[in-house]
């Protein structure tokens, strides 16, 4: 494919997005805005046809579908005549385009450009209907019914910015396991895994590799529960739980991080786009891994921030982090405001960061709305459009239905964790309780909400 690209002012993105998206028949919207190395182009120096533009400071390259894209295809028809154009010189016709008057519209028809990294420099776009969808997914889970103080931690659009990212993410991995019970067997909680798999069967639906990462010591149990989410039809097709560290016996270090993350240690060749963080115990100031009372369960919990710490480093690798109550893995973006707010703060809190923090009463909660979002922009033709970069046809949202979660599923996915002996974090009850909340009051209503903002219910 051939592109055009202009030098647009951040500014401007939203207003050059919106006049262009309502000319369709020409060049119609951009298809890629942002660090041109991700789109093959490994510079804008690089040769090229047409003449040279000049950047002004606070400019971002914005590119296009070229007609320059047709010609090897006239060309190689060999047809006797053709009328087309070279790089710079429009071929004009007698024939009038049909162009709007005017380019207001609904909110469903109304662009919306979104910075969703600085490192690479990268954009993406979806209606303000879209948007204010999943801006009202995000309010929904903020309820703290624990009283944590978990909406001091809550960085307002970190929901947008991070569906986003996961939707042009290819390959997935998942991380979860909070060990608080100490004195049982398994130690695990059971906030964590049901988002955890909520999210799998979503980006599976959306057709993304998906991989999970465990402790050595709960390998077998994730991948039994896997296997069973798959019996019951909650997961489409099997996932890889893999172990960190490799069981090899390699000691956990920098250069056994990136042979994990990337292809033979290529810092260019990431294995995964996207890493995700859910309800996973992460490490405080001190080096240990501590409960909300600030317990130190350090003896069963394995290096698997080392992979979180790498990726930061990683232009190629974006990291999410979830959370609610500030010692998960991911939320040393917020660690300060743990300190302030979160009891035990400063003894708890997380210091590795995540490029986005998402906040939720329940964890479990945030990997719901992780997978209706990714649900909502898929329903979203700008935004399917700008994903596919004008390429092939739309996607039918109606094949992502069956994964939005609900309550029918989330209630096997819970028979599922109490056969495999999770319970819950604050009672260690075996039953469907998830942090004290009784699953058919209060986690039913966050779900009837959520489905209820989607228009499923």
């Amino acid at each position: 494919m051939f592109l055009t690209m202009r030098p647009v002012p951040k500014d401007k993105l939203d207003v050059v997005y919106r006049i262009t998206h309502h000319m369709p028949d020409v060049h119609g919207a951009p298809i890629h805005i942002g660090d041109p190395a991700t789109i093959g182009i490994p510079s804008l120096t690089a040769e090229h046809l047409g003449g040279d533009v000049q950047f002004q400071p606070g400019d971002v390259p914005v590119f296009w579908c070229c007609g320059v894209t047709t010609m090897p295809a006239v060309k190689s028809a060999k047809s006797s005549l053709a009328f087309t154009h070279s790089p710079g010189c429009m071929y004009v016709a007698d024939v009038m385009a049909t162009v709007p008057t005017t380019t207001t519209s609904s909110p469903a028809e109304t662009p919306k450009v979104v910075q969703i990294s600085q490192e690479p420099l990268l954009y993406s776009a979806a209606s303000e209907l879209a948007a204010d969808q999943i801006q009202r997914l995000e309010k929904a889970v903020q309820a703290d019914p624990g009283k944590r103080g978990i909406g001091h931690l809550h960085i307002p659009g970190e929901l947008l910015r991070c569906v986003l990212a996961m939707s042009h993410a290819s390959s997935v991995a998942v991380t979860t396991g909070f060990p608080c019970h100490t004195e049982l067997t398994p130690p695990e909680e059971n906030d964590g895994p049901p988002g955890a798999v909520a999210m799998a069967a979503m980006l599976q639906a959306l057709g993304k590799q998906v991989t999970m990462v465990m402790d050595a010591s709960r390998l077998q149990l994730m991948r039994d529960i896997v296997e069973d989410c798959v019996q019951a039809g909650i997961l489409k097709e099997s996932v890889a739980v893999l172990p960190y560290p490799p069981t090899d016996g390699t000691a956990p270090d920098r250069e056994v991080a990136l042979q994990f993350l990337t292809h033979d240690g290529d810092l260019s060749r990431p294995r995964y786009d996207h890493l995700v963080a859910i309800e996973r115990v992460g490490r405080a100031a001190d080096g240990t891994y501590r409960t909300m009372k600030a317990k130190d369960i350090s003896s069963l919990v394995g290096p698997i921030d080392q992979l979180f710490d790498l990726a930061n480093e990683i232009p190629g690798i974006k990291t999410t982090g979830i959370g609610d109550g500030g010692n998960e893995l991911g939320m040393g973006t917020v660690q300060d405001k743990v300190h302030q707010f979160i009891t035990n703060g400063p003894d708890i809190a997380c210091t590795v960061p995540a490029d986005y923090t998402i906040t939720a009463g329940v964890s479990n909660w945030g990997g719901w709305a992780i997978a209706a979002a990714l649900y909502v922009l898929r329903a979203c033709p700008i935004h399917d459009r700008y994903l596919r970069r004008a390429v092939g046809f739309p996607w039918d949202p109606a094949k992502l239905r069956g994964a939005v979660p609900s309550m029918e599923t989330e209630e096997k996915v819970m028979s599922i964790m109490i056969k495999h002996g999770l319970r819950d974090g604050m009672t260690a009850e075996l039953g469907l309780v998830v942090d004290g909340l009784q699953f058919a009051s209060e986690h039913a209503q966050i779900m009837k909400t959520l489905r209820s903002i989607l228009g499923l219910d």
